[in-house]
Formats: structure tokens, C-alpha cells, sequence
């Protein structure tokens, strides 16, 4: 049945207009981003399709396009408005730490790095640049690896925080693997960047590991010997 039959206080956007959007059920979200269903098929339906078939909310947002597409009624400009939903909500995320002290702000920072790296199916690592009020200049990728490693060189990121004119920086990586527990090469690794950052007078404030549930902090660790 067309969601244009149903009674407007079932219909997924005007239930959005009157209640907001936390009144939505996920198939519910889905299908206002979807617009219309197709032939034979609501928007909720579809939605419905997406769910099961990527297994939640998070697997619709992050789902390649190839396994996206799967669905009949959604294709490459479907999959495009998804992204961009997605990524409007990691940017606002970042404009909340351009604005605040990250440092001091560790569950914002960690909300942040977990819509950027929590999905990644590589290692990556990166720095936070920070300014001199220990806000956010920006978010550097600067090493993609493997599933389990990343190599990282401490002279490109030295290059890079001069570029940036940082004053302060945090380091964080992913662990594919899910587990965000920091392993001894992660320790030695912190060590090093901050032996190295010290010649050039830039303090490393902490280092973030990210994995699916949950995001280390090695201040908070007491780690940063």
C-alpha cells in the first residue's frame, strides 16, 4: 500500500514535522531519505529490505554502494544521498571541537573519531591538529595500512604538524579488528611520537584507539609515560 493512503500521523514525514525525528523508528528515518518507494513496494518496505539485508542503521549508512545497491529501488543516487546525510553529521561533529577544548572534551572527541574511523576496514592513523586554546585545526589521515598495521614514520608527521602550525596534537588509529584495547607496539609507538614532538616543543595530549564499541584514551589510561 502507498504510504500516501496511510493516515497522516503513520506517514514517516509528517510524524517527523509534528514529532521531530527522534520519533522515528529506523525503517522510519530510512524512508524519509528514500522519498518514495517503488512499484509494488512503500518506502518503508524498502527501508525494511535495506535493514534486513545490512543489518542495521549503521550498516545502512556505512554499506558500500555495490552491497547498498543490492536492493531493488536504490541505486547510485540513493547510495549518494545516504553519504551525504552521513557526512554532514561527522562535520557537525567536527565544528563542535573547532569551537571547544578537545583535550578537555573527551567524549565529544571520541563521538567524533568513531564516525571517522569506527567503519574503516584498515588501519588508519592520524593526528588531531590542535591550536594553542586546544581546539580542533584539523583531522589528518596521515598513514592507511592493512587490516592489522599501519606504519608510521615520526618525520612526515612532524612535516605535517609544521605545515599546520599546530601547537599541540593528538594521535589516534583504528583497530579493525574491533578491540580497542592498545597493544604494547601502541604504547612504544606514543613514546616515540613524543620524544620526537618534544624537539620541536609540541606536546602529545593523548593518544585515541578506536575500535567497534569502544574508544581507549591513553591519558585517561595513565599511559602517557
Amino acid at each position: 500500500m502507498s504510504i500516501k493512503v496511510w493516515p497522516k500521523s503513520e506517514r514517516p514525514r509528517e510524524k517527523l514535522l509534528q514529532h521531530g525525528a527522534e520519533s522515528l523508528s529506523d525503517a522510519e528515518l530510512i524512508a524519509v531519505m528514500l522519498g518514495k518507494g517503488v512499484r509494488g513496494k512503500s518506502a518503508v518496505a524498502v527501508a525494511h529490505e535495506l535493514l534486513n539485508e545490512l543489518g542495521c542503521l549503521r550498516g545502512v549508512a556505512t554499506a558500500s554502494k555495490e552491497k547498498f545497491s543490492t536492493i531493488t529501488g536504490v541505486g547510485p543516487c540513493k547510495y549518494a544521498q545516504f553519504q551525504a546525510g552521513f557526512e554532514i553529521y561527522k562535520r557537525n561533529l567536527e565544528i563542535k571541537l573547532k569551537r571547544q577544548d578537545v583535550f578537555n572534551n573527551v567524549d565529544d572527541t571520541k563521538r567524533y573519531l568513531q564516525a571517522k574511523l569506527r567503519d574503516c576496514e584498515r588501519e588508519k592513523f592520524a593526528l588531531l591538529m590542535l591550536d594553542s586554546q586546544h581546539q580542533l585545526i584539523a583531522f589528518r589521515t596521515m598513514f592507511n595500512g592493512t587490516i592489522n598495521s599501519a606504519a608510521v614514520y615520526p618525520r612526515e608527521l612532524i612535516k605535517q604538524v609544521m605545515i599546520d602550525n599546530a601547537a599541540a596534537i593528538i594521535l589516534v588509529h583504528n583497530h579493525p579488528s574491533g578491540v580497542a584495547e592498545p597493544s604494547h607496539a601502541d604504547i612504544r609507538l606514543t613514546s616515540e611520537i613524543k620524544n620526537v614532538m618534544a624537539s620541536i616543543d609540541v606536546p602529545v595530549l593523548d593518544h585515541f584507539v578506536v575500535g567497534d564499541k569502544e574508544t581507549i584514551s591513553f591519558a585517561q589510561r595513565g599511559l602517557l609515560t
